[in-house]
């Protein structure tokens, strides 16, 4: 099979040669995400990161990763009441943001013209969206409530007034990055980490725009991902997303505490994928140990509606080479099942 036959069968719940990967890093460090807008040489670094890194590994599944401009920059320097937040602007067509995530689109896709593997786009929720921007603008003190759940508290109507108008906007980009820059599909991150919303608040005020997103991301194709994104601790509530619609769904199955043969019935026999922790065997393992892995997740979950893949990135300083071991791990097992 190749990649994208493959991957089409794996969204379809069928039988395989072998299970897909979908395993991501970054290609810049922390400290330089979301600094492509001001400095031209991390967004150069993003962009030829991605070049290295398919010269040791041909990826499965290809995803642009949008280190350097990331999280869409909303302006809330004027917000001082929860009414403020109903005159956000977020990017358009034509800002520097839409310009340049534009650019790293089409210069990161034209290294995989070759390929036939499905090519994502990075999004971002539109909580996730405003949470940064205004965390950015209104860091917390000590021992005081960030200033967005002050607002919500405030008035939910008014944050959920401003979700819309964010999501709006990121469908505006998704439908560019689809319809105009080559790529397949979204790779959509959502979280509520460490339930950083109430449960029920995130239901009523929160979920809307991200389902909003959603189903414009499935409009424009058949293959969307939903990662819910957890690390290091920081877990998700995974019922709050099981009736949202997705292709399939990748969460934190070690922060969460969940594997994945119980996500998929959480979500109701969707197709899965991960499994792999981010800074454990896959990142410092030995080869036999990370084998040994590889057939532990598929003893869990079975070969079918299944895509290894790991919590949320692994480190940007891994050897890629470690990618075509977890292949030949997997290529192992279904020779042996």
């Amino acid at each position: 099979m190749d990649k994208r036959e493959r991957f089409q069968r794996y969204l379809k719940g069928e039988p395989v040669d072998r299970v897909p990967l979908a395993i991501f890093h970054h290609f810049t460090t922390r400290s330089e995400w979301l600094k492509g807008l001001q400095s031209e040489a991390i967004f150069e670094k993003n962009i030829m990161g991605h070049k290295a890194a398919r010269e040791k590994f041909d990826p499965d599944v290809i995803k642009v990763m949008n280190d350097s401009l990331m999280i869409m920059p909303v302006d809330v320097s004027g917000v001082e009441t929860a009414e403020d937040l109903r005159k956000i602007q977020p990017p358009l067509p034509g800002s520097p943001f839409f310009e340049k995530t534009r650019e790293l689109t089409e210069r990161v896709l034209a290294f995989y013209e070759d390929s036939e593997a499905p090519k994502y786009v990075t999004g971002f929720s539109p909580a996730m969206i405003l949470k940064t921007s205004m965390n950015l603008t209104f860091p917390s003190l000590p021992n005081t409530e960030p200033k967005l759940l002050q607002l919500l508290k405030e008035d939910p109507e008014a944050v959920a007034a401003a979700l819309d108008i964010i999501a709006d906007s990121v469908i505006t980009l998704d439908e560019m990055l689809i319809r105009e820059c080559g790529a397949d599909a979204v790779y959509l991150s959502v979280n509520n980490q460490a339930g950083y919303f109430p449960g029920g608040v995130y239901r009523k005020y929160i979920a809307p725009s991200e389902k909003k997103v959603l189903a414009h991301a499935n409009s424009l194709s058949d293959m969307t991902l939903l990662h819910i994104c957890g690390y290091a601790g920081l877990a998700n509530d995974l019922r709050l997303y099981e009736d949202y619609e997705a292709a399939a769904f990748n969460w934190a199955v070690h922060a969460e505490g969940v594997s994945l043969s119980e996500g998929k019935k959480l979500f109701k026999g969707k197709p899965v994928f991960g499994g792999f922790e981010q800074e454990g065997v896959i990142y410092k393992g030995s080869r036999e140990e990370l084998e040994k892995a590889v057939f532990a997740i598929l003893d869990d979950a079975g070969q079918l509606g299944v895509m290894i893949g790991d919590d949320c990135t692994v480190p940007a300083d891994i050897d890629d080479t470690r990618l075509q071991w977890v292949r030949e791990a997997c290529e192992k097992y279904a020779k042996e099942h």
